[in-house]
């Protein structure tokens, strides 16, 4: 059973928060503060943070920097919406991921199953480089021999045209493909009318690989152009 260490230093989070995990089967240990996060960290097997940025004595990023010199377990930031620059700086010092407040109970496991079976595969990753038929882009694989997609190590049922679009684009990360090219590329054919039909399976594709298909961390819409596959 996996134990997540859960920081803020408004104590209700921290309750409701272990309500929820516990409900799933975890175990938490509880912290108000950065200090008392690091020491968790050192002391007990933790195999999960969830942290608030914004705490006394020593703030949610100070923190993680300082765990990150001798853990590489992953941590979920909790972050304010006004935090924008807090969680790009999270990200970049080593944060796995963040939850915006206010969150749903779903989110929340949802983001800590996804980061836990990451965290818990590291040693299946290494075959899995070694394949040449495995096409991997952040928590997203594809297996071009057999046609079938991924998500965080678990099979994803998609459909043919689904599977298409979404090898083009990890094919091609960061290049911005519009409905037409996309139509044209999967379809073969002439690409009357694409727009909607390409935002109708792009939609179908966020619904099935994303844990907030409102705000996708991989498939994104440029406005005015098209859509591409970024890694998160």
């Amino acid at each position: 059973m996996e134990t997540i260490l859960i920081c803020d230093d408004e104590r209700d989070i921290v309750s409701a928060l272990h309500i929820y995990l516990s409900a799933e089967g975890w175990q938490t240990v509880k912290a108000y503060s950065g200090k008392e996060a690091l020491e968790a960290v050192k002391t007990q097997n933790i195999q999960l943070i969830l942290m608030d940025i914004m705490m006394p004595e020593m703030d949610g990023i100070e923190a993680m920097t300082e765990i990150r010199k001798f853990s590489n377990v992953p941590v979920i930031l909790l972050t304010a919406k006004s935090e924008d620059s807090d969680k790009i700086l999270g990200l970049n010092v080593g944060a796995d991921d963040y939850i915006t407040k206010p969150f749903s109970p779903a989110e929340v496991v949802a983001r800590v199953r996804s980061q836990l079976r990451r965290y818990l595969r590291l040693g299946a990753a290494a075959v899995e480089a070694e394949n040449p038929n495995l096409l991997t882009v952040g928590s997203i694989a594809l297996d071009l021999k057999a046609k079938s997609a991924r998500l965080d190590g678990e099979p994803v049922s998609l459909t043919p045209i689904e599977y298409d679009i979404l090898s083009l684009l990890m094919h091609n990360v960061g290049t911005v493909f519009s409905p037409r090219e996309i139509y044209e590329a999967v379809w073969h054919a002439n690409p009357i009318g694409s727009e909607n039909t390409v935002a109708v399976h792009i939609r179908h594709l966020r619904e099935k690989l994303e844990i907030n298909p409102q705000e996708p961390r991989q498939i994104k819409v440029v406005w005015g152009q098209g859509y591409k596959l970024e890694k998160p």
